[in-house]
């Protein structure tokens, strides 16, 4: 039984117990435009889990439409362990449930993402997406993700070749005016000593 469309939805962060309702979201949420098929069959596998060691609850965020009627997600991890890449989170997957799409769920997880991205110190969110997707590139586009490169070729789904677009957004535009304003005095008063 579908459910209507969200009227109202909130995002927070992921609890175990959202469990169930993001293995079903991902086994209906991609198709071989959008997701990889081996992980869409995976999904719908008995015994599946959502969460695991390298993606525990804490590194996702929900979208809910009501208590435990859990809509979206969007993962968010460091892209590699190397120090000198901290500054950079990583969008390891976001999806919507089909019956809410369009209600502006995946524009509210991005931004999400990008608070809690800034939180953690990051300057940029990275991302990668199927050139097939075009709804999530339009989305991407939409909210200020710019294209950064094109690994041409780089997966083999249903018989057919497709690039994986690389996109990231810089984070320094979209920092907090209260912190700006912290570090702007601290610049002016350096300049008028200098000078």
């Amino acid at each position: 039984m579908s459910q209507p469309p969200p009227a109202a939805f909130r995002v927070r962060p992921a609890v175990a117990a959202d469990e169930a309702a993001l293995i079903a979201i991902d086994a209906t949420a991609w198709s071989s435009d959008s997701g990889f098929p081996s992980i869409t069959r995976a999904a719908s596998q008995p015994g599946v889990t959502f969460f695991s060691a390298d993606s525990p609850p804490a590194i996702h965020l929900v979208a809910e439409a009501a208590p435990d009627q859990v809509i979206g997600y969007i993962r968010l991890k460091p892209p590699t362990s190397l120090a000198e890449n901290a500054h950079v989170m990583h969008v390891a997957g976001i999806a919507v449930r089909a019956s809410a799409r369009g209600q502006g769920v995946a524009t509210a997880l991005l931004a999400a993402a990008e608070r809690y991205a800034i939180e953690r110190g990051a300057r940029k969110l990275s991302l990668r997406v199927l050139s097939t997707n075009t709804p999530a590139i339009r989305l991407y586009d939409r909210v200020g993700f710019v294209r950064e490169g094109t690994l041409a070729g780089e997966f083999l789904i249903d018989g057919r070749y497709v690039d994986d677009v690389l996109m990231a957004k810089r984070l320094e535009s979209v920092v907090p005016e209260a912190r700006r304003e912290n570090t702007v005095p601290e610049a002016r008063k350096t300049d008028r000593q200098t000078h």
